[in-house]
């Protein structure tokens, strides 16, 4: 009976720490390549924050943070692979000329819209392809955040035609920029985000494009630009995703991963849905000061759109040219997603003028 107690007794603590270690908050920091407080920041990874502590009843926190505060704001991929940060949020727009595949989940010219892109993304087979690639990086990604349209630029020159993009210094990212230097003869440059407005106002560059309406009207690009060019043909849409090493998701335990799983999912949609709401306000704003809109026209539309698909289509090839055929394999997929889309969706009320 002694040695029993004896034995009751040592095993005591190890099970309390057995369950200490079950209860044990997890912490991450994640950095993202926006300044705090921008929508893209508030929007999508604080929104993710306060979801997954919702979900997870506070067993898991993550703790926000602007870009350059732990890591550049275009080197938040790397921090994660060198081991400088747990995880990281980002958009595969800034991976694009490392691995083009990127492109077919940053958005492209061409390419399908929000409405399109977030039923491809969870109901066939979009997010499990981005997964998928990531896996093959050694990373765990998670889908958090899906945009509206973009505004295809804040100008301080009018620009209706491909003739006036001939020369002109544009501050883009990914596929825009090489179909803008390939196609058109601009002069893409890259800067992060917290030096746009600046660039901008100061003739550094002659258009810029960043985000859709509402997340460019807090940062003030329509008081440095006089033009404001739609339609976002450039980005129809766009995704940002949360990624880590593989091993700090299976360090995990079982039970939570699929609440941060349910987390991203939930922030995505509810952000779409904020920037759609947002974009409507901001707009309006728009049209009430002293900014002139300009509103391409449709054939001009068109003639940037073929050159998108021309462009990926291309460097689909060229990958698999070089034997490796998943991107063309996975951007057929896409592009007869987009097929039926165009094909089968007139029935849905638009409300459209």
């Amino acid at each position: 009976m002694l040695d029993h107690l004896r034995t009751l007794a040592a095993a005591i603590p190890m099970l309390a720490a057995a369950g200490m270690a079950q209860a044990q908050d997890v912490t991450w920091q994640i950095p993202t390549s926006v300044p705090e407080g921008s929508p893209y920041f508030v929007n999508f990874l604080e929104r993710f924050a306060d979801n997954v502590d919702a979900l997870t009843a506070g067993r898991v926190e993550i703790e926000p943070f602007g870009a350059g505060v732990l890591v550049p704001a275009l080197e938040v991929y790397k921090g994660v692979q060198d081991g400088v940060i747990k995880a990281g949020h980002s958009t595969p727009s800034y991976l694009v000329n490392q691995n083009p595949k990127n492109a077919i989940f940053s958005g492209f010219p061409g390419g399908m819209g929000p409405e399109a892109y977030i039923t491809w993304i969870y109901e066939d087979g979009g997010k499990e392809a981005l997964y998928e690639m990531r896996a093959e990086e050694g990373l765990k990604s998670l889908v958090v955040g899906i945009g509206s349209s973009e505004i295809m630029a804040h100008s301080n020159v009018p620009v209706q035609t491909a003739e006036d993009l001939k020369g002109l210094k544009y501050r883009t990212s990914g596929p825009w920029a090489e179909v803008m230097r390939d196609y058109f003869g601009a002069v893409p440059t890259v800067v992060p985000p917290g030096e746009i407005y600046t660039l901008l106002q100061r003739k550094g560059v002659d258009l810029i494009e960043w985000g859709p309406p509402s997340g460019n009207l807090p940062e003030g690009f329509h008081e440095a630009a006089k033009y404001i060019i739609v339609p976002g043909v450039h980005q129809p849409t766009f995704l940002w995703e949360v990624v880590m090493k593989q091993e700090t998701w299976d360090a995990l335990d079982d039970d939570l991963k699929p609440l941060l799983e349910k987390a991203a999912d939930l922030t995505t949609m509810q952000a779409l849905l904020h920037f759609y709401s947002e974009d409507l306000k901001a707009l309006e704003t728009y049209r009430s000061g002293k900014n002139e809109i300009i509103t391409l026209d449709p054939a001009f539309v068109d003639e940037l759109s073929e050159a998108g698909v021309d462009w990926i289509t291309k460097k689909a090839a060229e990958q698999s040219d070089a034997g490796a055929p998943e991107m063309a394999e996975l951007l057929e997929n896409y592009l007869a997603f987009q097929t039926r889309w165009e094909a089968e969706s007139a029935y849905l009320i638009r409300n459209e003028d």
